[in-house]
């Protein structure tokens, strides 16, 4: 396993969406592996999605610290979501910036895990905000651009 550069905002691909993955090969399996220490042990993060990374495929994983655990999500589709939420959120791409977030408070997502079989998970609070929010990165969308106030603030200190 190794840690990737991250892709910060800034550049076009993240604008860009992501190519379904067609054959779950030992380089998706290494992408998966790659990203959970690149989110994990160096950046403290809890999901990133492959464009993170460089890569334009359907591909995230999340990890809240909850019972679901790390969760893979290949090729995910979004089955149901309900209720609302807003809370600050930050991105692993854009570094010292926040903003709140309206997102759904329940997902329920159909997807494949790196063996190739096909899953639905569902989840609430920060779970849900984080699949949410990675799978925004698989249509080229930033936390940034759905600002609930309009206004993105610094986390860098000021002095």
């Amino acid at each position: 396993m190794a840690l990737r550069n991250l892709v910060l905002e800034g550049d076009p691909l993240l604008r860009k969406k992501s190519r379904p993955v067609e054959e779950i090969t030992p380089r998706i399996i290494k992408l998966l592996d790659d990203m959970a220490d690149t989110m994990n042990y160096e950046n403290r993060g809890v999901g990133i999605a492959a464009p993170q990374v460089g890569v334009l495929r359907r591909v995230f994983i999340v990890d809240v610290g909850d019972e679901h655990g790390l969760v893979e999500f290949i090729n995910p589709e979004i089955l149901e979501t309900a209720g609302s939420q807003i809370d600050n959120e930050g991105c692993l791409s854009v570094p010292g910036k926040t903003c709140p977030v309206e997102r759904a408070s329940y997902v329920k997502v159909r997807a494949l895990d790196r063996n190739g079989n096909e899953f639905i998970v569902e989840g609430e609070g920060l779970f849900a905000r984080c699949v949410l929010h990675e799978y925004d990165h698989l249509e080229g969308i930033l936390f940034i651009d759905k600002s609930a106030d309009g206004k993105i603030y610094s986390t860098e200190s000021e002095g």
